[in-house]
């Protein structure tokens, strides 16, 4: 499929909607990182995420 000025109209829209954070662990961690990911059966992005997600909740509760 070719790239055109459409598709690329396109993938700004969807990329406005999202914001970067850059994380940079260590190889060794990363490579542990990205095992887990796959042994869980996610994405890379989606296994970090969820953490993040998890962690914010049990912040939270505690606070509440």
């Amino acid at each position: 499929m070719a790239y055109n000025a459409a598709k690329a109209a396109s993938n700004k829209k969807s990329d406005s909607k999202y914001g970067q954070i850059l994380i940079k662990p260590y190889k060794a961690e990363r490579d542990q990182i990205r095992a887990a990911a796959a042994a869980a059966g996610q994405s890379l992005q989606g296994y970090i995420l969820q953490a993040v997600r998890e962690r914010m909740e049990r912040e939270r509760e505690k606070d509440r």
